[in-house]
């Protein structure tokens, strides 16, 4: 086989006999995810060839690295190559449904401040409207910082408490040091609201480290530990990473039947369950507006799964990026259908929350 081309280059030499083979094998292979054959094809041609013919034409579109045989004397199916190609240049992305627009739109529900419920159920329609698993990115959330409180639960367990100024409450669990009592609390309390009224949580992170050094004296030695192991909670990478929201992971796994096939899928989702290399899937809402689609090994994270993933950032009044929303699946995705459900979807959200700030 030759080496890689630019897709686009082949394209565009390609002649016509050439690209209507090229397109009704892929768009046959995203059908019934089987290989298509010559004589398949011979009855849907739009020019009268014979199945010789084809069958020449596909040597040659496998010669240029676009299709390949999975068996000998078997159709051909595109490669990923291929691929990319008819998601490039021949894709027809068709106008979004009315039924799918009307479940999408169901799950604004009657709570639309409840934004973490509202994206939960916006990650369950999507995997139940593409058959595939879906992610959501939720936005952080940057309204000021009102008030902070402890609670202490048991001996090793503790409650810190966000108010926010736009109303929105934040409970978080974490472990306390040792020896914790009231005053510990209420003095740890004291010195984070004096440092956090006004600010919003990533503002406070960089203010923190150096608050703590500058007032070091004001705290006995138990409030500061507490302190750092409270305000450690929006520390650490977890954070970050409990804002991707995973639904539908039965229906890839329920998609294979190869024991392989089966194994590299879990093996992605326990990597998305675990959160790693989330920071791949991060990097996608910061490269500007629009749909992306990412197939098998063009990005790192769904690479080893063979998985395809259809993705698009959702922005908020400022047209600042905040978020995203995607679906997962086999590489042999209906992208034409699935492209504009993700599509409005962001756009929804995007508009949902611009709304309610």
């Amino acid at each position: 086989m030759t080496e890689m081309t630019d897709t686009s280059k082949i394209l565009t030499e390609l002649n016509d006999r050439s690209r209507e083979v090229f397109r009704r094998v892929v768009e046959g292979y995203l059908e019934s995810g089987e290989p298509v054959g010559s004589r398949t094809l011979t009855r849907t041609m739009s020019e009268k060839v014979s199945a010789a013919t084809i069958r020449n034409v596909m040597q040659d579109l496998e010669y240029l690295g676009l299709l390949d045989s999975p068996h000998v004397s078997a159709g051909r199916i595109p490669t990923q190559q291929g691929l990319r190609m008819f998601v490039d240049g021949l894709l027809e992305v068709t106008e979004l449904d009315a039924g799918d627009r009307e479940k999408i739109d169901a799950t604004l529900g009657n709570n639309r401040r409840d934004v973490g419920s509202m994206l939960d159920r916006v990650g369950s329609a999507l995997s139940g409207l593409t058959a595939g698993a879906s992610l959501v990115l939720a936005p952080k959330h940057e309204a000021p910082i009102k008030h902070v409180e402890f609670v202490s639960l048991s001996p090793d367990r503790a409650l810190v408490v966000l108010v926010f100024a736009d109303g929105h409450v934040e409970n978080r669990v974490f472990n306390p040091p040792m020896g914790q009592t009231p005053s510990s609390l209420r003095e740890a309390a004291n010195f984070l609201n004096a440092i956090a009224e006004g600010r919003t949580v990533s503002e406070l992170r960089e203010r923190f480290e150096a608050e703590v050094k500058k007032r070091r004296q004001e705290l006995n030695d138990l409030a500061r530990e507490f302190v750092e192991t409270g305000a450690a909670i929006w520390e650490n990478e977890g954070d970050r990473y409990e804002r991707l929201i995973v639904r539908g992971r039965a229906n890839l796994l329920g998609l294979e039947s190869e024991a392989e096939d089966l194994e590299r899928i879990r093996n992605l989702f326990d990597d998305l369950e675990r959160k790693r290399d989330i920071a791949e899937f991060l990097e996608l809402t910061d490269e500007g507006e629009g749909v992306r689609i990412f197939i098998g090994s063009e990005n790192k994270l769904f690479s080893l799964s063979g998985s395809s993933l259809v993705v698009s950032p959702y922005m908020n009044a400022d047209r600042k990026i905040i978020g995203a929303v995607g679906v997962i699946g086999p590489t042999r995705l209906n992208y034409g259908r699935i492209v504009p459900i993700v599509d409005y979807t962001a756009q929804l959200v995007g508009r949902l929350i611009s709304d309610r700030g």
